[in-house]
């Protein structure tokens, strides 16, 4: 019997120095100092006898045996998990759920996942980011959030990935100008106003300029905002008519604040994948990614 001899901390700061680089990195994910991060690695190896991580002047390497004793250190920390799911104790999984989400998640079906994830984690606290989708990216590769609700192209490969549904765009305007581009279904016919949409190195603000590009359009009335957002009281008031993801703006014209407008081009629908990674990850954060497939599954 181990008994008290190595501890689940131990191990769980083991891991997470691993999967985060540092071991400053470590401390924040889990909620502690560097000097306790510091003394349960120092202590489980001590236990065990073995070096685990060589370290370096600000980062950390596994030794061959920490490789090896890794994976096991995984499988117990998931089997801790899974005994506490068998028993229908969820609710002693008090853990943290680092969330990145893309401001569209943010602005619509993101309250609705967060309460299934509370009804399936009563005690699991959530830390969200809201960004742009490659910035995001950047924080799941580096072990600094768990799970990522973002829309492609991606730059690396996650182990643990779900298909959500796509997000089709529509063009909008407020009544007076619905009214006066009543008429036809030309983009050309937008581009006599300012044409509010997406920043510019979105899938959608390049796909416009090529278009304008293709089509010889004024590619200077296109007016660019990072905050999806800021762009519907402007259209609101008439600033312009907009392309934007139609969950975003589906209030707006059941409510008749908005119109949608015929044309004869969109730009791509948005795809949106829950991503994590799997070979390290806990087994909450596989249910939330299931979590959020149900909500928003891909073939909707």
């Amino acid at each position: 019997m181990i008994k008290s001899q190595i501890t689940l901390k131990q191990l769980e700061a083991f891991a997470f120095v691993v999967d985060t680089g540092t071991f400053r990195s470590a401390a924040s994910a889990l909620g502690t100092t560097q000097p306790n991060i510091s003394s349960r690695i120092a202590s489980l190896e001590a236990t065990l006898k073995v070096t685990l991580l060589y370290r370096d002047a600000g980062s950390v390497r596994l030794t061959e045996r920490g490789r090896d004793l890794l994976v096991l250190t995984r499988d117990i920390l998931r089997s801790g998990e899974a005994l506490l799911e068998a028993a229908g104790r969820r609710e002693l999984i008090e853990e943290r759920l680092r969330l990145g989400v893309t401001e569209l998640v943010a602005c619509t079906w993101l309250q609705t996942f967060l309460r299934l994830v509370r009804r399936a984690y009563p005690n699991l606290r959530v830390e969200l980011e809201v960004d742009l989708s490659r910035q995001i990216e950047e924080r799941l590769r580096e072990g600094q959030i768990d799970l990522a609700l973002q829309n492609a192209p991606f730059v690396f490969s996650a182990t643990g990935e779900q298909a959500l549904a796509e997000e089709p765009y529509v063009w909008v305007a407020n009544d007076d100008l619905a009214m006066e581009l009543a008429d036809g279904k030309s983009v050309a016919r937008f581009f006599d106003k300012a044409v509010l949409t997406h920043a510019r190195h979105t899938s959608a603000g390049r796909a416009l300029h090529d278009l304008a590009a293709a089509r010889d359009y004024d590619a200077g009335k296109i007016i660019h905002s990072s905050a999806l957002s800021a762009c519907l009281p402007m259209v609101s008031e008439g600033l312009g008519v907009a392309l934007l993801p139609r969950s975003l703006v589906s209030t707006e014209v059941e409510k008749g604040r908005l119109r949608t407008l015929n044309a004869d081009w969109t730009a791509p629908p948005l795809s949106f994948f829950a991503r994590y990674n799997a070979d390290r990850a806990p087994r909450f954060v596989e249910k939330a990614c299931n979590i959020a497939a149900s909500i928003r599954p891909a073939n909707s």
